[in-house]
């Protein structure tokens, strides 16, 4: 009697056995069953900020000569922007740089034989940063009207920015999902399968080029602020279950 329990409680533990393994090995193979999709968001926006700078210099035996004449330049440049419809708020003048420039002679080891002082250059900034971004990309390009009235300034090609790049990134992922998910249904349609849960999202990197150009991409991402027109793209790869 003691063995037929015993063989009977073996038995027992021999199908339990069997049957835990038999359903491991399914549900690893179901873990298997997944499919991954990559979709992409794409946008095409126009840049509603734009930053311009400028530089002006004045170079004089005198400091005192040579800040006088740099005031002046300022003075000009301020009034000249005004004039052409920028508010005085939106104009930002750094700091006064001053340098003490010097020429020098060498003998023939190379070493400084002479060293005669030439003058105090003096420099500074000028930022206009604004929404009215055709206007500001317009004064950009007249400035040699003031470089004409005797004005020694240097215009940086202006920078271009959106400021509502936090909006547009949400709207992008959402359609970069929207097109994994797409993509994700055909496989499955195509391959006699179902979806199943998404088991796992990952965002790709966010690019900003210019629009319709052969900027290339970077794989830590680009931010293009040279161009007015730009392009954002951001891809989604999703995994799914598959039933």
């Amino acid at each position: 009697m003691k063995n037929n329990v015993n063989s009977l409680i073996i038995g027992i533990a021999v199908v339990l056995a069997a049957f835990l393994f038999s359903n491991a090995f399914k549900n690893r193979n179901q873990s298997n069953d997944t499919i991954s999709v990559t979709g992409l968001g794409k946008k095409d926006f126009v840049s509603d900020l734009i930053v311009w700078s400028s530089s002006f210099s004045k170079k004089n035996m005198n400091l005192k000569e040579a800040y006088a004449a740099l005031d002046k330049d300022r003075e000009i440049i301020k009034s000249y922007l005004i004039s052409k419809g920028i508010p005085e708020s939106n104009i930002v003048f750094s700091a006064v740089n001053i340098n003490k420039d010097f020429e020098y002679s060498y003998d023939s080891n190379g070493n400084t034989r002479q060293q005669i002082f030439t003058g105090f250059s003096l420099s500074q900034n000028v930022q206009i940063e604004s929404k009215e971004v055709d206007k500001v990309e317009g004064i950009s390009r007249e400035v040699t009207e003031l470089i004409n009235s005797g004005v020694e300034l240097y215009s940086n090609p202006p920078e271009y920015y959106y400021t509502k790049l936090a909006e547009l990134k949400l709207e992008m992922i959402a359609e970069a999902t929207k097109d994994a998910n797409a993509r994700a249904q055909k496989i499955a349609e195509n391959a006699d399968a179902k979806l199943g849960n998404l088991k796992k999202s990952d965002m790709g990197v966010f690019q900003i080029i210019a629009q319709n150009s052969s900027e290339e991409y970077s794989w830590g991402g680009s931010f293009n602020t040279a161009s007015k027109k730009k392009t954002a793209n951001i891809t989604m790869k999703l995994v799914y279950q598959v039933r």
